[in-house]
């Protein structure tokens, strides 16, 4: 379904940044927009100044919670047109002080998360033939970028998972996207310490984010300007990339 004639959406990730603008957005246009997080608290605050957001807590690490969320919200509103896999985890890290706790966290929050909902969302979009699944994955998977050891193999997976279930689910009429946001202004990035070029508002973030699901496009990245430098980068042979992006990395520390 890539027209935008959703009748039930799901975001997981949905308490802060990106996935609240998109719940906030979704709001009334949507029937049931049913948002996860691991805060009821946030939640609460979010579907009490809202008309059709629901407020559905759980981990997204947890599968079988993520399994319960479905179920339940499958009973309340009726089948999941739209999935927004949003839920995500970042760290900041050099390999040279690898924290292997904080990769086990990314690993299980920004893939298995995703994976953990596929688990119950594929089966039943499949018997339906139809439906939507969105990915978040980032700008940061395209290739590897210095102190993020522990972010952008997360998201170069999900771009890869992406493209395996587009040529898989699509014969079975189900829509697949992937999102690539460069910079956004939320609470992850909040803490950044260095320049965060072309940096975008979550309001714009989900603005683009929406116009692109429903227009049914897989690849959805923005801003553009920046997206076309990372994508130019993807281009560059090894012998030109890694010299450059160390300059860069040098002068953002400076």
């Amino acid at each position: 379904m890539a027209d935008g004639s959703w009748s039930v959406a799901w975001i997981t990730g949905g308490s802060s940044g990106i996935g609240r603008e998109l719940a906030r957005q979704l709001d009334g246009v949507v029937g049931h927009v049913a948002v996860t997080a691991r805060s009821a608290d946030k939640l609460g605050e979010l579907c009490a100044a809202s008309r059709t957001v629901f407020g559905y807590p759980g981990d997204v690490t947890d599968a079988d919670a993520m399994a319960g969320c479905v179920g339940e919200i499958e009973s309340h509103a009726g089948p999941i047109d739209l999935a927004i896999l949003n839920a995500g985890a970042w760290a900041l890290m050099d390999a040279t002080d690898l924290d292997l706790a904080a990769v086990r966290t990314g690993v299980e929050v920004n893939y298995l998360g995703v994976m953990n909902a596929l688990d119950v969302l594929i089966p039943k979009m499949m018997a339906r033939g139809k439906g939507h699944i969105a990915i978040v994955a980032s700008v940061a998977g395209y290739r590897g970028l210095p102190r993020s050891v522990a972010y952008g193999p997360t998201k170069a997976a999900l771009n890869n998972l992406a493209e395996t279930l587009k040529l898989e689910l699509e014969p079975h009429g189900i829509t697949v996207s992937v999102i690539n946001p460069g910079f956004v202004d939320t609470p992850m990035t909040a803490e950044n310490p260095f320049p965060m070029p072309g940096i975008i508002s979550a309001k714009d973030a989900a603005e683009r984010i929406l116009k692109g699901l429903r227009r049914g496009r897989f690849e959805i990245a923005f801003p553009t300007g920046f997206i076309l430098a990372m994508k130019l980068l993807r281009l560059l042979p090894d012998a030109v990339y890694f010299p450059l992006v160390r300059k860069f990395a040098v002068r953002g520390r400076g």
